[in-house]
């Protein structure tokens, strides 16, 4: 319902709310499309040269707090964390939160990693500092879209629609969360210092930016024809 009339006794404009901070659907959208375009554009430039890791993870991580401004809107538009039932103790979690709580909470972890990052020094911080908390927010990613397929379900009461956007979208963020999984395995920390399979790496981060940018770009709303 809009609540921006205008007071006919007086004239005069009510107090707007400050639209530009409240969370919706296409700001959601737009802030993990451009957090994957960062991850992705970063994660190239490193192939492409692996001697610029600096300017990789300065993409990776302003892609991260994209990323995580995406995941709070997300958890706001959640709604209520549980729904009552008529089994059980009553109450149950809804899916739908549990994907965004979960994804806020991988989204937060790849704050900490990328932000390491860009200082990491030793062998001991890559690791503890920039793998772990990645490999942390990579699996809660992945435990974030099997809600996302629960959440379909219960919706749709099926998991076969291929005619439904959401459908689409679900898989392909799926593929993505695996994707950034296989990155963390390839990432991880060897005593020397380097990662155990850095093309792995690299390609599983790249992929996977390119899905949760696609699924982004699929749940964008739709803009309304203009009429005259």
């Amino acid at each position: 319902m809009n609540t921006n009339r205008r007071t006919p006794s007086s004239g005069a404009p009510r107090a707007r709310p400050l639209s530009a901070l409240t969370p919706n659907l296409t700001k959601q959208s737009w802030s993990f499309m451009i957090g994957s375009a960062m991850f992705a554009v970063g994660t190239a430039i490193g192939m492409l040269d692996p001697h610029n890791s600096n300017l990789t993870n300065i993409f990776c991580f302003f892609g991260a707090w994209f990323f995580t401004a995406a995941g709070l809107m997300q958890l706001a538009l959640s709604g209520s964390p549980t729904t009552r039932v008529s089994y059980g103790s009553g109450t149950m979690f809804r899916a739908e939160w549990l994907a965004a709580a979960t994804q806020t909470m991988g989204t937060l972890l790849f704050n900490v990693s990328t932000s390491a990052a860009l200082t990491a020094k030793t062998v001991r911080t890559e690791d503890r500092l920039v793998w772990t908390p990645d490999a942390g927010g990579s699996m809660a990613f992945l435990i974030s879209a099997a809600f996302v397929y629960v959440a379909f379900v219960r919706s749709e009461g099926t998991m076969w629609d291929p005619t439904n956007p959401g459908w689409w979208g679900a898989h392909i963020n799926m593929i993505g969360c695996l994707a950034f999984g296989f990155s963390a395995i390839g990432a991880f920390v060897l005593p020397n210092g380097t990662a155990d399979d850095l093309s792995l790496a690299n390609w599983g981060t790249f992929i996977g930016a390119l899905c949760f940018f696609t699924a982004s770009a699929i749940a964008l709303p739709k803009r309304r024809p203009l009429t005259a």
